[in-house]
């Protein structure tokens, strides 16, 4: 009976039928309807994975660099051709991770045909452009921007890209362009409601408004940043270029208008100072995914320029005109940033000293020999003493006191001293020179003798009878003139002077015992 109550109660003293059931059940399905639905729409909200980044400009203008910085890695290694990477990208809001991939191509002109890899049919409308100047270069960056763009609107026009899809890439670009607004810093970040760059309260009538002077005059389709990078060498080129703010001010008047062209953005980075990379960041995840982005241009800094696409007229562009004293805005590009001079590259290294092949070396010195000449050879310390003037020491026979009065020769040889070695290798000079024997020879082989007898003669002295006579030393002699510190030289005294004595003093200090032989059986005779 209490059941029966409380389920009268309840259904309004009315008894469950088959049409009550089955809605509780159609409530239950409709609950699980709820659900899936629910789901299904998170799951729509979650980031994109098709989504690309293509990268292009000349060699040396940081493609890598800027990438790796993007990334997070401190050591980036550079490749060739077409390179590969990706970038984690976190969305705080609805608690997501995506990589985004990055298509790096070289600036060799020989690997354009690769560009087919990276931006085709399919991948067209999810690919965003980074096109990279290098500050390091001011004279090119023009030249440039039309290069790179021309290569793009070429490898754009090959690809068989359905008209109606393209038009509407184009389309999206303008209708951005025209909703641009500065953007508001008090919007509150834990809300997870998509925020785009535009005030709540413009009216949507701003849609139809023409697009400003100069604006996507050369519709690509395809977002488009222009990154110049290295702004940290500014500085180099005020001190060693003369660089002035003028100069940097025509410089970006230039890419600016540049830029309003194609639709594109602008930054000024510098990885070296770490300037703009993490406002980059934030500035692609919002371009390609649609993640906020709250920061307003930045025009005042000169190597940290930044320009949303959007923002930018004719009218901005203006302001930087009235800086400019020396030149005009549609001045010609490279008549105010000329390329300096080239200067050659002083290198503080020697030069590389190439080696002789070792048969051609022999040949050259056989050669040498058989024409009776000496090779020349370096200075070695064996030829030269301190206090000489450089001069060889196997060149001089007697040693000179400090009045230059010539010295006695002593009884004993000395094998150590430069005396002893000194006439004994001009005597062997001697004996391997003469050709012939003449008269006048005869008196240089006694003179010879007597000055050997007189070194090896333990009681020889400088007017014993085994020692030097100067009446029997004639002019021919190239010894006698040396021991008697004359000048004469002759012919066969010069042929003796360029003889190597090294060779003979190294010869004499192995055998001394069998020179101290030899000169004495000359004293005997």
């Amino acid at each position: 009976m209490m059941e029966i109550q409380t389920q009268s109660q309840v259904h309004g003293l009315t008894t469950p039928t088959a049409a009550a059931r089955k809605k509780d059940a159609e409530a239950k399905e409709n609950l699980w309807s709820s659900i899936l639905n629910e789901v299904q729409t998170q799951s729509n909200t979650k980031l994109p994975t098709n989504k690309l980044v293509l990268v292009v400009g000349d060699n040396a203008s940081g493609k890598t660099t800027l990438i790796a910085k993007l990334q997070g890695v401190e050591d980036p290694k550079k490749g060739s051709g077409l390179e590969y990477a990706y970038i984690d990208v976190r969305d705080e809001y609805r608690d997501d991770v995506t990589r985004l991939g990055v298509w790096i191509l070289d600036g060799d002109a020989g690997h354009n045909n690769l560009l087919k890899y990276a931006l085709n049919e399919q991948n067209f409308p999810h690919t965003l452009v980074i096109l990279t100047l290098s500050m390091t270069t001011p004279w090119s960056l023009v030249d440039q921007l039309q290069h790179w763009m021309k290569i793009l609107d070429d490898h754009i026009a090959s690809l068989k890209i359905d008209p109606e899809e393209k038009q509407q890439c184009q389309a999206r670009l303008m209708t951005e362009w025209q909703n641009y607004c500065e953007t508001i810093d008090d919007l509150d970040p834990g809300s997870p409601i998509k925020r785009t760059n535009r005030l709540p309260s413009v009216d949507d009538e701003l849609d139809a408004l023409p697009l400003p002077e100069g604006v996507l005059t050369t519709n690509l389709g395809l977002d488009v940043v222009v990154v110049v990078t290295k702004t940290d060498y500014m500085t180099t080129l005020e001190k060693e270029l003369d660089y002035r703010d003028e100069h940097f001010d025509f410089m970006q008047q230039w890419i600016r208008r540049f830029c309003l062209m194609y639709g594109a953005s602008l930054f000024y980075t510098s990885v070296k100072e770490d300037k703009n990379c993490d406002l980059l960041y934030k500035y692609l995840t919002h371009r390609i995914y649609g993640l906020p982005f709250r920061t307003p241009a930045l025009v005042v800094e000169k190597d940290a320029v930044l320009i949303p696409a959007g923002w930018d007229n004719m009218k901005k562009i203006s302001i930087l005109h009235e800086n400019m004293q020396s030149c005009k805005p549609d001045d010609y590009y490279n008549d105010i940033i000329a390329q300096p001079p080239s200067r050659k590259t002083v290198s503080n290294r020697e030069s590389e000293i190439q080696t002789e092949e070792e048969q051609a070396f022999l040949a050259r010195q056989q050669q040498l020999l058989q024409q009776g000449q000496t090779p020349a050879r370096g200075e070695s310390p064996l030829r030269s003493q301190p206090g000489n003037g450089g001069k060889s020491a196997a060149r001089t026979p007697v040693a000179t006191g400090a009045q230059g009065s010539p010295k006695k020769i002593d009884g004993k040889i000395a094998p150590g001293t430069q005396s002893g070695e000194g006439v004994l290798a001009n005597f062997f000079n001697s004996l391997l020179h003469k050709k012939s024997v003449s008269p006048g020879s005869a008196a240089a082989a006694a003179a010879a003798g007597g000055v050997a007898g007189g070194v090896g003669s333990p009681a020889g002295g400088g007017g014993g009878g085994g020692g030097i006579n100067p009446a029997s030393v004639t002019s021919s002699t190239p010894l006698s003139s040396r021991v008697n510190g004359t000048s004469e030289t002759t012919a066969s005294d010069k042929l003796s002077m360029r003889t190597d004595a090294a060779l003979e003093l190294d010869r004499l200090a192995r055998s001394v015992k069998k020179d101290l032989d030899f000169s004495t059986a000359q004293s005997d005779c």
